[in-house]
């Protein structure tokens, strides 16, 4: 061998390993060299080597403007402006809009549909065929057609079938029982961003009436100082309250609007559509309502949806194992084919054709004529040796039975937790409650003495502007009080598993 043909392995290897790198050139040069991607005419990305052409500098990190990444701008959902929505309206309009529930349909079909699957193995498997064929040998040619009808059917597996359709059973209650945490779920943001507007809500009431009551402090200055009995001090004093308050009206309806937005983002409807809110209004809320912490934990561990699917999961490891198994015992089939040929062929075989595997192929004697032919086999299949491949499976299986158990374990620890918390913040939320509207009501009484005693002149200006403000914060504390006992309520519905639907 010359050294050409020595060196010619060195030159393929070279060569395949080219062609394997040369494909780095699709990746950035640098950290710090921009990437500029080749694109279409309706500006899409074109896989592949980055264009040639070097963008402005200002623009080396934009990337370029695809409509059709983009789409249709999410279109305002189809409401009536006019009718004022309740929490429970919001909640409808949310479950029929939010892709979230979509998907969760959609994955529980597919799962419905893996356990349709895992039931077709209960059935035979019957498979057409048809052979058109031509042989030379020689000065010899023959030709003919052979047509054929297969049926395999697995009679007796010892519960393998049975334990995998339970499994595939097990997984479609799974993504049942999430299919109902994501609506819980979506309730309940649904249900925070409403009290959250609520309470955003609030605060501008409160801000608009301390701006008049700034207003009111203002005129009162202004007029003792017109009367001779007021200072420059007092009349300045007064315009900053008033400025102050002007100033927290702006920032309380922000606020507001910014809520709104947040509400239409959990309900999963388009940013611009206008939607008129019922009002929350005011009822009494007390601990009573809510029953003793033991039971609450006892009947939540029995429906709360990750309690549930971990059970499942649980449930269905039980059947894969049981599955594993049956993969040791012996199996029972029926395999029966039919033919017919017209051929002059020398052939004894017909190819196992058709969809999924066969038991037995179709071995058929097919002779040189017209011939209708069946066979029938019943048969008993006995694994031997495998190489350790179902001892292996089986023990991935006692691993994941022993990880499904302790991950359900796990989670009735968490949910215990989670629902205990969820109860002390309702007791703390309600207590709180209770003091910002004695603490509001006091701050009331406190501002109208203040106001008075200054018109009188026996109280300073302040006195009077202290007890305004500590009333404007009395005020925003005890909407924010009364929006986190709502919230700390539906925590603890949803942490119960009880929130199906708006929160009572």
């Amino acid at each position: 061998m010359d050294m050409p043909d020595r060196l010619a392995p060195v030159w393929v290897v070279a060569l395949l390993a080219g062609c394997a790198t040369s494909s780095l050139n699709l990746a950035p040069a640098s950290p710090d060299t921009p990437w500029t991607p080749s694109t279409g005419s309706g500006g899409e990305i074109i896989a592949g080597a980055p264009s040639s052409t070097t963008a402005p500098r200002s623009n080396w990190y934009v990337l370029p403007s695809n409509a059709k990444a983009a789409g249709e701008a999410q279109a305002p959902a189809e409401l009536d402006s006019s009718h004022p929505y309740t929490l429970a309206e919001l909640i409808d309009v949310a479950q029929s809009h939010n892709p979230s529930t979509r998907m969760a349909w959609e994955n529980a079909r597919d799962a419905a549909l893996a356990t349709g699957i895992a039931k077709t193995a209960y059935l035979p498997n019957v498979s057409a065929s048809v052979v058109g064929a031509y042989q030379t040998a020689g000065d010899v040619s023959l030709h003919g057609a052979i047509s054929a009808l297969s049926v395999q059917w697995l009679l007796f597996d010892f519960g393998e079938r049975d334990a995998q359709v339970s499994a595939a059973e097990q997984i479609s209650a799974i993504t049942n029982i999430g299919f109902t945490a994501v609506h819980q779920e979506l309730i309940y943001k649904v249900a925070l961003a409403y009290y959250t507007h609520m309470a955003a809500q609030a605060r501008v009431g409160t801000a608009e009436k301390a701006l008049r009551n700034a207003r009111e402090v203002q005129e009162a200055t202004e007029s003792r100082y017109a009367q001779g009995v007021g200072t420059v001090v007092e009349v300045a004093e007064a315009r900053q309250g008033t400025a102050q308050g002007e100033l927290a009206q702006v920032q309380a309806s922000g606020q507001a609007q910014d809520s709104y937005v947040g509400l239409l983002a959990a309900m999963g409807i388009s940013p611009l559509t206008h939607i008129r809110l019922a009002d929350l209004g005011r009822r009494k809320l007390s601990s009573g309502l809510m029953g003793p912490i033991d039971q609450i934990v006892t009947e939540a561990l029995a429906r709360r949806p990750d309690v549930l699917t971990a059970y499942a999961a649980h449930e269905a490891s039980l059947a894969r194992l049981k599955a594993a198994k049956a993969e040791f015992m012996p199996k029972l089939f029926l395999s029966a084919t039919g033919s017919y040929s017209s051929t002059t062929l020398d052939i004894t075989t017909l190819p196992s054709l058709g969809q999924g595997q066969s038991l037995l192929p179709p071995t058929l004697n097919i002779p040189s004529t017209t011939h209708y032919g069946a066979t029938v086999l019943l048969g008993v299949t006995v694994p031997i040796y495998d190489g350790g491949l179902r001892r292996a499976l089986e023990s991935q299986a006692r691993a994941e039975e022993a990880k499904t158990d302790a991950r359900l374990e796990q989670i009735r620890d968490e949910a215990t937790r989670e629902i205990v918390g969820a109860a002390n913040r309702v007791r703390t939320s309600l207590s709180a409650l209770d003091a910002a509207d004695s603490l509001a009501s006091a701050s009331q009484i406190t501002f109208d003495a203040a106001l008075d005693a200054y018109r009188h002149g026996i109280g300073s200006i302040t006195d009077t502007i202290h007890a305004e403000t500590a009333l404007l914060e009395a005020q925003n504390a005890s909407a924010d009080s009364y929006s986190a006992a709502l919230a700390s309520a539906a925590t603890l519905a949803l942490a119960a598993g009880t929130l199906g639907a708006a929160p009572e």
